[in-house]
C-alpha cells in the first residue's frame, strides 16, 4: 500500500482530505505542522508529501527545502496546496522543490487524481 503524508495545520481540511485517500487505498499519515512532517518524512519514507503552504513555525516551502536537501528524502514528489498558488509564493514552492503547486480550495477527487497520476 503506498503511504502519502498529509501536511496541513487546519484539523478539518487534513481530516477530510486523509480520509478520502485511505477510502481510496492508501495508507495516510496526517500530521498538523511542518517540523512534524519533515519527522515522520524521515522515519517512514512516505511515497508522497502533499503539504499545505501557510502555518505556523515551518511553512511548506521550509518543509520542500528540508526533504529535497537529505539524500534519503529528495526522492519523495512533494505537492503543494496553497491559497496563494499564484505569482510569487508559487514560485517560492517550485523553487523550493514542490513538484506541483494546487490552489485551494480543492476537491478530495483533485488532490486524489493528482496522486494517482504521481504514484499510482
Amino acid at each position: 500500500m503506498k503511504t502519502v503524508l498529509f501536511v496541513d495545520d487546519h484539523l478539518e481540511f487534513r481530516a477530510i482530505h486523509a480520509m478520502y485517500l485511505q477510502q481510496n487505498g492508501y495508507r495516510v499519515l496526517a500530521v498538523g505542522s511542518g517540523e512534524e512532517a519533515v519527522q515522520q518524512a524521515r522515519s517512514e519514507l512516505p511515497d508522497l508529501v502533499l503539504t499545505d503552504y501557510s502555518m505556523p513555525g515551518m511553512n511548506g516551502r521550509g518543509v520542500a527545502e528540508q526533504l529535497k536537501g537529505d539524500p534519503a528524502t529528495r526522492h519523495i514528489p512533494i505537492v503543494a496546496l496553497t491559497a496563494h498558488s499564484y505569482g510569487a509564493v508559487g514560485r517560492e514552492l517550485r523553487n523550493a522543490g514542490c513538484d506541483l503547486v494546487l490552489a485551494k480550495p480543492i476537491e478530495p477527487d483533485r488532490v486524489l487524481r493528482e496522486v494517482r497520476e504521481r504514484i499510482g
